[in-house]
């Protein structure tokens, strides 16, 4: 089951999750390193905000439909911007079978839906801008001081668009994950520009 929680949550348990999350998990200093959850994998529990900043709590024990979770860099990306576009006859299509589709963006709330070079209403989007829950699917990484002044100059700042100083980005990635929480498709790759194609999304729901 996923859940709206208030915004009155309380910033300070927030705050305290997500420095027991940075303190314990270790992130790779290269994309190329990073060790996504596979197939047969448990789906960890998280919690993500929605462009509105309320908060969306996902439980992997409680899905009441199969789940997919669709991490992208963020609307500063053209190439994520090129991916989200080409879904747009795939999403509807796998809402339609009933599975429920999140993207998850490591872009702060309120730019959640600014950044993107198109309108994306049929979306549901949700911020990782913590990296929480890139790190917890094992697709988080650091990027490298060098690179992180390399986008200043194409008008890329990664701690405006986040709200962190932690140079981190999702390497792009896909997991379905069965109502038992369980993960039965998991792909990632960490050359962002390749994204996996919409037919290859629908028949990783056995829709193709």
């Amino acid at each position: 089951m996923t859940h709206l929680l208030p915004k009155s949550f309380t910033a300070l348990a927030l705050a305290c999750l997500l420095s027991i999350g940075f303190a314990a998990q270790k992130v790779p200093d290269n994309a190329e390193d990073v060790q996504p959850l596979t197939v047969g994998d448990t789906a960890p529990d998280f919690d993500a905000l929605t462009p509105a900043g309320d908060t969306f709590a996902f439980r992997a024990g409680e899905l009441e439909a199969p789940t997919m979770l669709i991490f992208y860099r963020g609307g500063w990306c053209p190439y994520c911007n090129r991916h989200l576009s080409e879904l747009r006859d795939a999403v509807p299509q796998l809402k339609q079978a009933g599975v429920e589709v999140y993207f998850l963006s490591a872009d702060r709330p309120g730019l959640l839906v600014d950044s993107l070079e198109d309108d994306v209403p049929d979306y549901q989007l949700l911020s990782d801008a913590s990296l929480e829950v890139g790190r917890r699917f094992g697709v988080a990484f650091r990027v490298n001081d060098e690179t992180v002044e390399k986008y200043k100059t194409y008008g890329i700042d990664l701690e405006a668009s986040s709200g962190f100083d932690h140079h981190q980005l999702p390497v792009p990635a896909v997991f379905l994950i069965g109502k038992d929480g369980t993960i039965d498709f998991a792909h990632a790759n960490p050359d962002y520009k390749v994204r996996l194609a919409p037919a290859e999304l629908l028949a990783a729901a056995g829709l193709q």
